[in-house]
């Protein structure tokens, strides 16, 4: 894969936990705090970038910053905002190199072709992931590479290292098709290679795939947590220590003296930013990823009663806006259950409140415009597993329900108090 973009809007402001099983610190009954800071934690599987030979797995909200192409096995595929600027940028270098017009559009097929294989890399991650019963979000193309974006990682190590090794196997799938191809009608793979940048033909463009497909594979398998490579070792650690949290801060060390490596190359040989930017997102997503597994780990036995939120307001379907709003000044809580009749019915997020206050004004009633159907968790869950659906559902705010009876919330804002408490205490 290639670096994993996906990474890290995993703000990670959690702090480094140290590990034990007691948990007699509680901090659950205090208000909402404000969203600063607050995490999504989605694991997503990186692809590699098409043709600086790299892709990052860091991911933006796609609701806001690209447009939904298609659907490709039932799973959305995303366009970035800036993804055109790298058609531009390919057009730009062509034609300062001479090339007319023609081979202008050739090229930018080139490109086109080469993002993709890289949904089909993703495709190969998100296929395998299925088989394991987890599913994929959707798959982002960006001018770097493309991402997909799992619903969460396999703690199971030969999963894990089935899943990631997908997208690569793909690569090479594909490189061995256009080989066979490529015999069959006597095409000189060297010679067309050696073709001048400004010459492409369909034998060179496909000499050119094939060179591309086996370089993606083998720059993904560079094992750089948490690219695919460094899945595959974070996978081969834990089955040997049986230890995940330490195979992965072990990867994640592995990862930044990667992201170190590929900055030097990047400025100092190649002079490529590019390849400099991928360092970067190397770097964040494998710290992130490492602060989310010992997150995890230090909640594995904490009772989510000890992190929940049970001091909150509730509304009622028939308050108005105005209420909402009153609630929210007053207060630090945002996002508000809304219950009828003691039963939650949904929920007011700020973002549907101020929309509701500009279409509808401050009499329009809650039950309006509140979200219905929402995820929720049972108090008899695990923290650790509570926190992972909350960030599953990319909501900021998760109902805890007793049965049908709603005992309190969970955000990722107290998860991080609790476990900030918990350090400062050196309780952990």
């Amino acid at each position: 894969m290639r670096p994993k973009i996906d990474a890290v809007r995993d703000s990670a402001v959690m702090p480094e936990v140290a590990m034990s099983g007691n948990d007699d610190i509680g901090v659950g009954n205090r208000r909402l705090r404000s969203r600063a800071d607050r995490h999504t934690l989605s694991h997503v599987i990186p692809s590699l970038r098409p043709l600086s030979g790299v892709d990052v797995h860091s991911r933006p909200r796609h609701t806001r910053w690209a447009w939904r192409a298609g659907r490709l096995i039932g799973i959305d595929v995303y366009v970035h905002v800036t993804f055109p600027l790298l058609f531009v940028w390919v057009a730009f270098r062509a034609r300062a190199g001479g090339a007319s017009g023609r081979t202008i559009l050739a090229a930018l097929a080139l490109t086109l072709a080469v993002f993709l294989i890289v949904v089909l890399h993703e495709c190969g991650h998100a296929l395998v992931a299925r088989r394991f019963g987890i599913r994929t979000r959707d798959i982002t193309l960006l001018p770097i590479g493309g991402t997909a974006r799992l619903e969460r990682m396999p703690r199971q190590p030969r999963q894990e290292l089935l899943i990631a090794i997908a997208g690569p196997a793909v690569n090479l799938v594909i490189a061995a098709i256009l080989y066979a191809g490529s015999q069959l009608f006597g095409v000189g793979l060297l010679r067309e290679l050696s073709r001048p940048a400004i010459a492409i033909t369909p034998a060179s463009a496909a000499a050119q795939l094939i060179a591309i497909n086996v370089g993606m594979a083998a720059f993904n398998l560079i094992p750089a947590f948490p690219m695919d490579g460094g899945r595959v070792l974070r996978a081969i650690l834990a089955m040997r220590s049986r230890d995940y949290a330490r195979a992965t801060v072990a990867a994640a060390r592995v990862g930044r003296a990667f992201a170190v490596v590929f900055a030097v190359v990047g400025i100092l040989l190649l002079e490529s930013p590019t390849f400099a930017l991928v360092a970067v997102f190397v770097w964040i997503a494998a710290t992130s990823e490492a602060l989310a597994v010992r997150r995890s780990a230090a909640l594995e036995h904490v009772p989510l009663a000890r992190v929940m939120i049970t001091d909150f307001r509730t509304l009622a379907p028939n308050d108005s806006l105005a209420r909402a709003a009153t609630l929210a000044i007053d207060g630090f809580q945002e996002d508000f259950p809304i219950a009828d009749r003691g039963t939650l019915v949904g929920m007011l997020t700020r973002r549907d409140l101020l929309r509701g206050l500009v279409e509808h004004g401050t009499d329009a009633f809650v039950g309006d415009v509140m979200r219905r159907g929402v995820p929720t968790v049972s108090i008899d869950t695990r923290a650790d597993s509570a926190v992972e659906q909350l960030d599953a559902s990319g909501g900021a705010t998760m109902p805890v329900l007793r049965g049908q009876e709603l005992v309190g919330v969970l955000t990722a804002d107290n998860v991080a108090e609790f476990l900030s408490v918990r350090a400062a205490l050196g309780d952990g």
